[in-house]
């Protein structure tokens, strides 16, 4: 079977994820639950042959030196995929995440409004987190997309790879892929500021001096968008500051307190109906209070905030849950489970607002 065939039948099926595995069929991530395709096992030289197919000769080369390598293929009818090829013990294998042709906007993927406000930033930091397959890449697509076609800014985005392609419409939107137009994050940031960017996206913080330049940006009149696999608040600035070496952690907690505008962690749910999934997010607003508390290091301090910050936007992962728990779009049982709530404990709080059992 060719490898247009498999991600043909992947995007049938509404798969998110392909998984390609030496001695084993290929398994598709349908709504969250990862299901056989039901084919003969892929031997390793069918595998690598399919991944070869694919790669140019750089993106060979690294993978026969590294054993992994990191690329977007796009098909002309089966649309974008994210791929990671990597090496394991039965052999070849590799992850495609499915992206799709269409940018959806933030309504349509039934995310807070106070998303868009983020988008009419003229500065400052905002953050994207949660574990990988959260859907960080959507949402920051979308809030991307509603700057596009609602301001007139220049967006620089910095990749790896390239996922959503953005065509400029009221923006003009340069887009560059680590590895294929810039050597690193940090490098693509360094030249970043001189390329009369407003908006600038880094497809992830990985280490000290991308934090550092993003925080530079930041303070010197960008408004920066970034993720980092982090599943709270509170995490995110923890990571952040502790990426700083001990005699620069004060600096630290002083620019992030200055130039952090959100943080916005999220996850993804199964609907009631099994059909699909939906993110749940947690929404931290760095108003005086909360910067007053990252340049103090009182971090533990900024969840009480949020949860009586309701009025201004802010929410904890409980809100997000008992909302789409009321209008029952998903199960208790699943709601319980994304709130780790075992279900022979007194939980009075949940019952309270979901309406019991």
């Amino acid at each position: 079977m060719e490898i247009s065939e498999l991600l043909s039948f992947a995007r049938k099926n509404h798969a998110s994820d392909l998984h390609l595995i030496s001695n084993h069929p290929p398994m598709l991530r349908i709504h969250g639950d990862i299901v056989p395709v039901r084919i003969n096992v892929l031997l390793p030289q069918d595998v690598i042959a399919m991944l070869h197919s694919i790669m140019n000769e750089k993106q060979r080369v690294e993978y026969e030196n590294n054993y992994e390598v990191d690329f977007a293929v796009n098909f002309a009818s089966e649309g974008r995929f994210r791929v990671n090829a990597f090496t394991t013990i039965n052999g070849p294998a590799a992850a495609f995440r499915s992206i799709p042709s269409k940018i959806e906007t933030l309504e349509e993927l039934r995310l807070p409004k106070i998303l868009a406000n983020f988008a009419y930033l003229n500065k400052g930091l905002v953050l994207v987190t949660g574990p990988t397959g959260s859907g960080k890449s959507t949402t920051l697509a979308a809030i991307i997309d509603h700057i596009n076609h609602n301001q007139s800014r220049h967006i620089l985005t910095i990749e790896d790879p390239v996922e959503f392609v953005h065509k400029s419409s009221r923006s003009l939107v340069n887009q560059r892929e680590v590895g294929t137009h810039t050597k690193s994050f940090a490098s693509a940031l360094r030249s970043a500021l001189r390329e009369d960017p407003d908006v600038i996206l880094v497809g992830e913080l990985r280490d000290l001096e991308t934090v550092r330049l993003a925080l530079t940006a930041a303070e010197t009149g960008h408004l920066v968008f970034a993720t980092l696999h982090t599943g709270s608040a509170s995490k995110t600035i923890d990571r952040i500051i502790d990426v700083f070496p001990e005699g620069d952690k004060a600096m630290a907690r002083t620019m992030l307190a200055g130039s952090l505008e959100a943080v916005i962690t999220q996850l993804l749910v199964k609907t009631a109906d099994g059909k699909g999934r939906l993110a749940i997010n947690e929404i931290l607003i760095a108003n005086s209070a909360v910067r007053h508390l990252i340049r103090d290091s009182k971090i533990p301090q900024i969840y009480s905030i949020m949860q009586v910050s309701s009025k201004v936007g802010m929410r904890v992962m409980k809100d997000s849950v008992y909302e789409l728990l009321k209008e029952e779009l998903i199960t208790q049982e699943e709601a319980r489970r994304v709130l780790n709530i075992d279900k022979s404990s007194d939980d009075d709080d949940y019952d309270n607002k979901s309406g019991g059992f």
